[in-house]
């Protein structure tokens, strides 16, 4: 077993593979850019060291600097978390060169999956259901119209190289497909290095569900249910869930069994996610594999009972896996709200600053992945998740129930946050009732858009109750009788929190 692990990534996921590098005896090594200074997982390390500016070019996503660190730091491997370096086969290649290991695929694995391109060749050799579309990229606007126009519209434009919703363009029309080619390779080239641009055939708000592996340096590999990751605002995840309420056991089994084919077609090693689109006769098609730990993690590791961090640094480490297919069981039922700083009232705009006041969720069935804490100051350098909120229950509405209360209790000041997006969303009708797909989210938004502003009395007596507790005054309104001089310093006791709270949330 490694004695020392470095953490090439930052925020809660860092502070994640930390807490599992201290539960299995590990020493954890850091690294920070100047911004990161003080950040938790700086905090909490055992070892950390500044790689450089707030640019991530400069610090995250510098090799060479990293890997100068892991010598230096005597670790025995790295972990690189997800996001950053976690998919970079030239990095994964320059740890082997160090001696130092990889704890992921190997790089030749991740430069199969890596390219949407070549994936998608090696999953017609391995007879794994495809999106129609092209599997190499499309050389002239000639051939785009020909293959769109043989697929059928609409279509979608994507990067060989890409992530994240970059270099992707949504193509309904025939006269829309020379702008959205040109867009769409100016952005991949922009975003990777690379303008190769492949075409697939766009299912209309189909739903997107992945599936978690996990395979050992000796042959064997597992699957462990899928994930609903429908939910998402511009190819976003925002809200993931597992296991899928239209999987049944049946096809659980079958969509296991074609991601087990994808990865074994690969090679590939350690934990990893098959993503598939599902579209409304339950048929399932591959989409692409990420070759790292995912973000929504924590539904998997709460319905299987299994630690995939810890399992990732045993896999790293040569061991078996511990269990075989026949031993993995879901139970209940779990769901993931990613906390950014934004402010969804401004088109999502980031919502960087100090953080005055946290109040974090606990109790029953609640786990909280944070990178954050109290009086410290989110940059606006990096991607804004701050935490993961994840709620656990015996059943979906178990988990819907126990997810809301914690929201009830969330609060962050000073910045601005997405929670109250997450009540909205587990409020919805269609959404407590499993009705989703990739449309969800925009669809429930413009209907909020939509719907007129509420006036009511009530809500402007709130308004106004809360502008009073923030002024501190305690002067009865014009017009309304005073209660005893006792009573009236009872109220005052018992309103101090209230008031703070309610001045804090109204910055």
């Amino acid at each position: 077993m490694f004695k020392k692990i470095l953490i090439a990534n930052r925020g809660e996921i860092a502070v994640r593979v930390l807490r599992a590098c201290h539960e299995m005896g590990i020493a954890a090594v850091v690294v920070y850019s100047d911004v990161d200074r003080a950040s938790l997982h700086v905090r909490k390390a055992d070892e950390a060291y500044p790689v450089g500016s707030a640019t991530a070019t400069e610090s995250y996503l510098n090799i060479p600097k990293i890997i100068d660190v892991a010598k230096r730091s005597g670790a025995d491997a790295v972990h690189p978390g997800y996001g950053f370096l976690s998919e970079n086969a030239k990095f994964a290649q320059a740890c082997a060169d160090a001696g130092v290991k990889f704890i992921g695929p190997t790089a030749a694995a991740m430069e199969a999956m890596g390219s949407k391109t070549r994936a998608r060749q090696a999953m017609e050799k391995a007879g794994v259901p495809l999106v129609p579309g092209t599997s190499r990229g499309v050389e002239s606007f000639a051939e785009a119209q020909e293959v769109a126009a043989k697929i059928g519209y609409p279509v979608m434009l994507k990067a060989a190289a890409g992530g994240g919703g970059k270099g992707m363009r949504f193509v309904h029309a025939p006269e829309q497909l020379k702008s959205s080619l040109d867009a769409a390779r100016s952005e991949a080239e922009r975003s990777f290095g690379d303008s190769e641009v492949y075409i697939e055939k766009a299912f209309v708000n189909p739903r997107h569900i992945e599936m978690q592996l996990l395979a050992d340096e000796h042959g064997n590999t597992v699957y462990l249910g899928e994930r609903e990751c429908s939910l998402q605002r511009r190819h976003q995840k925002v809200l993931e869930e597992a296991p899928s309420a239209i999987v049944d056991s049946d096809m659980r089994g079958r969509m296991g069994e074609a991601a087990v084919r994808v990865a074994r077609a690969a090679n590939y090693t350690n934990a990893g996610t098959v993503e598939f689109l599902v579209d409304r006769h339950k048929n399932f098609y591959f989409l692409e594999m990420n070759t790292r730990l995912q973000v929504e993690h924590p539904v998997t590791e709460l319905v299987t009972g299994l630690d995939l961090v810890r399992l990732q640094i045993r896999i790293a480490a040569g061991e078996r896996l511990p269990f075989t297919q026949d031993n993995i069981h879901i139970r209940g039922h779990a769901m993931e709200c990613r906390i950014y700083a934004e402010d969804p009232d401004n088109n999502y705009f980031p919502s960087p600053g100090k953080i005055t006041l946290l109040q974090e969720p606990s109790g029953p069935g609640i786990r909280v992945d944070s990178g954050i804490y109290e009086d410290w100051s989110v940059p606006i350098d990096y991607d804004p998740l701050l935490a993961k909120l994840i709620g656990y229950g015996a059943d979906r509405d178990k988990a819907i129930a126990r997810l809301t209360r914690a929201l009830g209790e969330y609060f962050v000041g000073g910045i601005k946050t997405n929670v109250s997006l997450f009540r909205r969303i587990l409020r919805d009708r269609d959404f407590r009732a499993a009705k989703l797909d990739t449309g969800f989210l925009d669809r429930m938004l413009k209907q909020t858009e939509d719907k007129p502003v509420d006036s009511s009395i009530a809500e402007v007596a709130a308004i106004g109750a809360g502008v009073l507790a923030a002024s501190g005054s305690g002067t009865p309104l014009a017009g309304h009788g005073t209660a005893n001089s006792d009573s009236q310093a009872a109220n005052r006791t018992e309103s101090k929190w209230k008031g703070a709270s309610r001045a804090e949330a109204l910055r």
